[in-house]
């Protein structure tokens, strides 16, 4: 959960929870309601990947409303977008908010019905949502398209994003140069199936040459991160991209979900393990370094030992680094919920056994780095974070830097899977310094 601060003008707070979509979308939301001119408001904006996501939204909403009685609460989202009247249940709730109503400034208003959540699979248009920039971050994100055309056997998110739309590439370029000029030094394209990016386009494109059209129109930009990409959609005019642009950032975070072919194609995925470890091995031919993160859900409907040890080799094979790992949680209306279930016990002893799996990987990637020179953007005083997503913590009782630049330090050791690294002095004009570059306009 990530509480947007609480804008001292009108006392509208925005809560997120999920993924970076959300998080820009949550950016677009504060922006809507000040146009709107909201006040004293809390606005929920809920995420709906597993049953503990919903959950800990409704606790949320409870102690937001104890903590401030007298604000209104509008709860929006994914999980408010497939189950509205439950939301609107809830006597701590004013009103509940679509995924579409979300961003328009309209819903805000003073008056008008408790509940506003139209037919998502009816929207069909890429809205291009520029923001003026993210509270409390350094990393800006940049949505790229929304909604989903696949319909993997565990998911309920298309049914509350939609069907894929891309934003326009122009606007993709507008909103990444307006953002370099305000001095993000990182920018992270999102969405909820980004490899789709252009296919509805006219006429259509790819992720590649958005990519490639943004490094080239925006040269100001230091660092471009893809968000999560299915492994199907890494394509050779990607693969080249990572070869030749340096500014593309060495870290390709893959939906994996599983290591198992039969549990693949049960979770009607559209790529096989061996798919996988072929992506890897290309990117890391032409990428020497690259450093792979994946989703991975544990006790999937059916999935037996056997095939749990086949994606715990997998993890291996692939060469992960950084895990995202879920239990398996059943979603109603989702053909996975209908299938033979794991019991919960084992789903979660099995995610803690990834998870477990997943920090020594990152250790033994961290441990390798030590001695090393890492270009790491400051998030906080004392946290970094390297081209390759490795968390950096800065020596204490040296700050000079500015958030939001991008330092050298040298990586002295590691600590609670982190590396520890000192920044390293540059001599400016006679005097000492920090060398970095890309600081973030005040």
């Amino acid at each position: 959960m990530t509480v947007v601060a609480r804008d001292p003008k009108n006392g509208v707070e925005v809560v997120t929870f999920g993924c970076r979509l959300n998080a820009f979308e949550s950016e677009v939301i504060r922006s809507r309601a000040a146009d709107a001119g909201l006040r004293d408001a809390v606005i929920i904006n809920t995420c709906a990947v597993t049953a503990e996501a919903e959950r800990q939204a409704r606790q949320a909403i409870r102690k937001l409303k104890r903590e401030r009685p007298d604000a209104h609460l509008i709860v929006t989202g994914c999980a408010a977008q497939l189950d509205p009247a439950r939301f609107a249940a809830m006597p701590e709730v004013d009103r509940v908010l679509g995924n579409a109503e979300k961003l328009d400034a309209a819903a805000y208003a003073a008056t008008g019905p408790k509940v506003r959540v139209n037919d998502i699979m009816a929207v069909r248009d890429g809205a291009a949502h520029l923001v003026a920039g993210f509270a409390e971050r350094v990393r800006a994100f940049v949505e790229i398209q929304n909604g989903c055309d696949h319909r993997c056997t565990f998911c309920i998110i298309p049914f509350a994003r939609g069907p894929n739309r891309s934003v326009a590439p122009e606007h993709v370029v507008a909103q990444v140069r307006r953002l370099v000029t305000q001095g993000y030094a990182e920018v992270v394209l999102t969405g909820v199936d980004i490899g789709d990016w252009g296919r509805d386009l006219a006429p259509g494109s790819s992720l590649a040459a958005l990519v490639r059209t943004i490094l080239t129109e925006v040269p100001g930009l230091p660092r471009l991160r893809l968000s999560s990409i299915d492994p199907a959609e890494v394509d050779q005019a990607l693969v080249d991209l990572f070869a030749r642009e340096a500014r593309l950032m060495p870290h390709v975070h893959l939906s994996l979900q599983a290591g198992d072919p039969l549990i693949l194609k049960r979770m009607k995925r559209r790529h096989a393990p061996g798919d996988a470890v072929r992506i890897a091995d290309r990117l890391r031919a032409v990428r020497p370094g690259i450093v792979f993160g994946a989703d991975l859900i544990a006790g999937f409907p059916t999935e037996t030992e056997a095939m749990f040890e086949r994606t715990r080799a997998h993890v291996d094979d692939v060469g992960l680094t950084h895990l995202h790992v879920f239990p398996y949680s059943p979603r109603p209306g989702t053909p996975a919920a209908r299938m033979r279930q794991v019991p919960a016990p084992v789903r979660k002893a099995r995610a803690e056994a990834l998870r477990a799996q997943a920090a020594r990987r990152l250790d033994a990637y961290l441990r390798a780095q030590v001695g090393s020179i890492v270009e790491a953007l400051v998030e906080t005083p004392a946290d970094a974070r390297t081209p390759h997503y490795a968390h950096v913590r800065l020596a204490e009782g040296r700050a000079p830097w500015s958030v939001g630049a991008i330092v050298r330090a040298r990586a002295t050791g590691v600590d609670a899977g982190a590396l520890v690294g000192n920044p390293l002095p540059l001599e400016r004009g006679g005097g000492q310094g920090w060398e970095s570059f890309g600081e973030r306009a005040s």
